[in-house]
């Protein structure tokens, strides 16, 4: 999968996050791979307060909220 979405438990913009990869999902097929940072030092010291992060073909895309029209936009190009 190209889409990576890095949460933490508990976390309301997660379910944001979460609401509008549905989305993208519905219109381009393309899923994602969820990742708990809290399994994961190296993460949860690199990403922290910064979730919900979003990672296309392994790059950081954004972060705090999912801005569907670039990532749509992305996905195509």
């Amino acid at each position: 999968m190209r889409i990576t979405l890095y949460t933490r438990e508990g976390c309301h913009l997660c379910d944001d996050a979460k609401a509008v990869l549905a989305r993208v999902e519905r219109q381009t097929g393309e899923g994602y791979t969820e990742v708990d940072i809290a399994g994961d030092p190296d993460l949860t010291a690199e990403y922290g307060d910064r979730i919900p992060v979003v990672l296309l073909d392994g790059r950081e895309h954004g972060y705090w909220r999912v801005e569907e029209q670039r990532l749509l936009r992305d996905l195509a190009g």
